[in-house]
């Protein structure tokens, strides 16, 4: 199944970009054959950029020059996504106003004009902040930070980094956990770039939690962990951790383990009269899950389709699919991403950091 999804969302990305081609062919280059040459072939490498950045992936290259591949042939989805959208726009003004004569040039406008403020929003992410009410006891308040799908590597680097982790240390929390997608790809851009270093300077007295994510499995999760022992980071999977301010962290593995334990297994062990909090990447059965009496689950995964019109998709597809809910019993937070996959574009979504501030009686 997933290789036919992948073989097909290929060929309709490989026919977006013939589209727009001809367009700019037809109404830009036309009785210009080098200029249509150099296109073409601008073309060409664009979208084989991204297949070049999975097939090196373990091979030893200069890190600059693994970034340009990946940031080229991620940003190149998103650019022919929306010029796709502009230009089919504009020929269907066209078939409304025969007259209309700058289609492709207001197309090629408008499409950069969005990138760029998609640009912009990425730069800046969210911080949001929800107060927590228990019925459980806790001797004081308790203030978590809670971020997910950092991604690190080529993309997301050591510079960036550093900034995420003064936004964290700068809320002061007593608790971080991460839900997962920390790491994106491989863990050797990381070690390359000393990343454990910037790691190391997060501050949370009651401890760093993280329970992995699917990335972590396609990074390879052995090397995952030998990388967050180098941390203050504490990679669990399937583990419950008991803190002594009465609180529980449940830290479940990906479902990229098909081995897992279920999560009624896991709350067998749960102190009941203790605070629960659930680690789990991927948001599904949240309905499920709040019957099982957990008090808050923190997850991530689904970057809220990272750019609009695919948020309209992850929206239709999880039972929350970004932010705050209270459900029955559980405070459920779908984090949208500190950071991104691929391309550093934010366009009708937003990065996100959660501050909880859990009180109880």
């Amino acid at each position: 199944m997933k290789p036919f999804f992948f073989i097909s969302m290929f060929i309709i990305y490989v026919a977006a970009n013939g589209y727009v081609l001809a367009r700019i062919f037809k109404n830009v280059l036309n009785g210009f054959p080098m200029l249509k040459a150099a296109c073409a072939l601008l073309f060409g490498i664009m979208i084989s950029c991204l297949v070049i950045f999975f097939a090196i992936r373990g091979i030893e290259m200069p890190i600059q020059l693994q970034k340009i591949i990946y940031i080229c042939g991620t940003s190149w989805l998103i650019v022919i996504l929306f010029a796709s959208i502009t230009f089919a726009l504009f020929d269907i003004a066209k078939l409304v106003m025969p007259s209309f004569k700058y289609g492709t040039l207001c197309a090629i406008c408008l499409t950069t004009f969005i990138l760029a403020l998609g640009y912009k929003n990425y730069q800046k992410p969210e911080v949001c902040r929800i107060d927590i009410q228990t019925e459980k006891t806790l001797s004081s308040p308790v203030r978590v930070v809670a971020v997910s799908d950092v991604h690190l590597g080529v993309g997301t680097n050591k510079a960036i980094l550093k900034k995420y982790v003064n936004m964290i240390n700068a809320e002061q929390p007593d608790l971080i956990i991460i839900a997962g997608d920390l790491i994106d790809n491989s863990v050797d851009p990381l070690f390359k770039q000393n990343m454990q270093e910037e790691l190391s300077c997060l501050k949370a007295p009651l401890g760093i939690f993280m329970a992995p994510g699917n990335h972590e499995y396609i990074s390879n999760i052995d090397s995952c962990k030998k990388f967050t022992d180098q941390t203050p980071i504490k990679m669990l999977r399937d583990s419950i951790v008991r803190l002594d301010c009465n609180i529980n962290i449940i830290c479940r593995d990906d479902k990229h383990n098909r081995n897992r334990q279920s999560l009624e297994e896991l709350v067998q062990y749960v102190d009941k009269d203790a605070v629960s909090i659930l680690l789990d990447h991927q948001p599904f059965d949240v309905a499920k899950k709040d019957s099982l009496g957990i008090d808050i689950q923190f997850s991530g995964h689904t970057h809220r389709g990272q750019v609009w019109p695919i948020s309209l998709i992850t929206d239709a597809l999880f039972e929350q699919s970004h932010g705050y809910r209270k459900w029955k019993n559980s405070h459920v937070y779908v984090s949208s991403g500190l950071s991104i996959w691929g391309a550093p574009f934010r366009i009708g979504t937003n990065s996100d950091m959660a501050v909880f501030t859990i009180s109880g009686k």
